[in-house]
């Protein structure tokens, strides 16, 4: 497209300061998702479902198209890993800690009739979110305990991750068709805006995986490029963490952040495992240890306590800071 060969030219004139230029693209691309995204959620949507079946495609975006890129190109399948590992400890860690020590993470009402079964379904929709996780990170385990994973495992990790989005999909139908609630006639406007939004995020990566490609040496160059791109694509996960956790809505904070995790550990990881076979990265095992641990904590205090304490929140934290010592220190 003319205009957007124009838009980059006209970016990269600016030199030195170009990649931070990408970045806020990027950010816009991802903003313009969310705020379609709140419209979305005022109409036909619970905030679960919203969570688990839409969210994590717009915030997840960007690891899709990182994903797809490296495979298209032959690149590392090993930065993807590391992509997908970083993206998902950090949403299962500090972007559901830190919100539960800021504001509380209360996923049970203490009220009855309608308001008290619509938190029971909620809690319900969430525990079955984290025990997908559990199965998700198991499998990639197993399947990559020969420290490699390759085509034949790339279909079971996209099978299982087509299956249960097929079955979150059903479930948004049947609750649709129960409430007597329609899509309406704005859908199609919020998916065209969506689509001009996932595309400003393509042409923003794709800029900066060459950008960052490009430089052999230090911390920002293309030796850190799977922990570089976990941690820019997480920025949207964190826009919608601190913003519901804001307007304490913890039932989208908790499905968001585990959505966005299926959308990489499976979904991504599969993806590039049918472009090319490749061998699992150091940094896998620690990963995958850190985000079952993660998610059972998760599991067991919305199971039991209906909520995630601020303790617990702050333990998360700590977490979070070992797994990026010991990873970056590898």
């Amino acid at each position: 497209m003319q205009f957007v060969d124009h838009l980059i030219a006209r970016l990269e004139i600016v030199g030195h300061g170009s990649p931070w230029l990408f970045v806020a693209l990027f950010l816009v691309g991802s903003l313009l998702l969310l705020w379609r995204l709140e419209a979305l959620a005022g109409g036909v949507m619970e905030g679960t479902v919203l969570g688990t079946l839409v969210m994590p495609y717009c915030s997840g975006i960007g690891n899709l198209i990182f994903a797809f890129l490296l495979g298209w190109r032959g690149g590392n399948g090993g930065e993807v890993m590391t992509n997908c590992l970083v993206n998902n400890v950090t949403n299962m860690t500090l972007l559901i800690g830190l919100p539960a020590v800021i504001w509380g993470m209360n996923t049970s009402s203490g009220g009855g009739g309608k308001q008290g079964k619509t938190s029971q379904l909620n809690r319900l929709s969430m525990l079955l979110t984290l025990l997908a996780v559990l199965f998700f990170t198991g499998a990639t385990w197993v399947l990559g305990r020969d420290g490699r994973l390759d085509f034949n495992d790339g279909v079971i990790l996209v099978g299982l991750f087509l299956f249960w989005q097929c079955f979150q999909a059903f479930d948004a139908l049947k609750t649709n068709v129960r409430q007597n609630k329609s899509f309406g006639w704005m859908l199609p406007v919020n998916l065209l805006l969506l689509a001009v939004g996932a595309y400003t995020i393509y042409f923003s990566i794709d800029w900066l995986m060459n950008w960052v490609s490009r430089v052999p040496t230090g911390f920002v160059s293309v030796k850190n490029l799977g922990w570089l791109s976990g941690w820019l694509m997480v920025l949207p996960n964190a826009m919608l963490a601190f913003y519901y956790g804001w307007k304490r809505q913890p039932e989208v904070v908790y499905t968001s952040q585990v959505g966005d995790g299926h959308i990489c550990i499976p979904f991504c990881i599969g993806i590039f495992a049918l472009f090319h076979p490749f061998a699992v990265p150091a940094s896998f095992q620690l990963g995958v240890q850190l985000l079952a641990a993660a998610t059972v904590v998760h599991f067991s205090c919305v199971a039991f306590f209906g909520q995630l304490p601020r303790v617990v929140g702050l333990l998360l934290l700590v977490g979070y800071g070992v797994f990026v010592a010991k990873g970056l220190g590898r």
